[in-house]
């Protein structure tokens, strides 16, 4: 933080106690939320992790052209995920499009294209 910020927020005003309380604060929390933002999404990759944190939403960068088959999908976030069902096809022009994955029952994924109804089963991959 720059001097002009620590006296825009009115830090300046704190006695040196208050000071040393609050750094004392704010290194306590930065651990953990350091540590929080640092641990890996594993959703998808484990049964226990099925129901923790719900839907996963990305992007696809680049052009999507849809699924046929086993596609495979590397989202922005740097997960990939396979498509599992080998009758399944959707065809479509999309540049860059916003997924969902969400969970299903018995440790089941699905991916759906934002502004689509059509969705895949899905495995999480890596």
């Amino acid at each position: 933080m720059s001097a002009a910020e620590f006296k825009a927020a009115g830090l300046d005003k704190l006695s040196e106690a208050e000071l040393r309380a609050l750094n004392d604060w704010l290194r306590s929390k930065g651990t953990t939320a350091a540590a929080a933002a640092q641990a890996p999404d594993l959703r998808g990759l484990s049964k226990s992790s099925l129901r923790k944190g719900g839907n996963i939403v990305s992007r696809i960068p680049g052009e999507f052209t849809g699924w046929r088959g086993q596609t495979t999908f590397t989202l922005e976030n740097g997960q990939i995920w396979q498509s599992t069902d080998p009758g399944a096809s959707f065809v479509v022009r999309l540049q860059s499009p916003t997924v969902t994955i969400s969970p299903g029952v018995l440790d089941t994924w699905f991916l759906q294209v934002e502004g689509y109804n059509s969705s895949v089963k899905v495995k999480r991959i890596q």
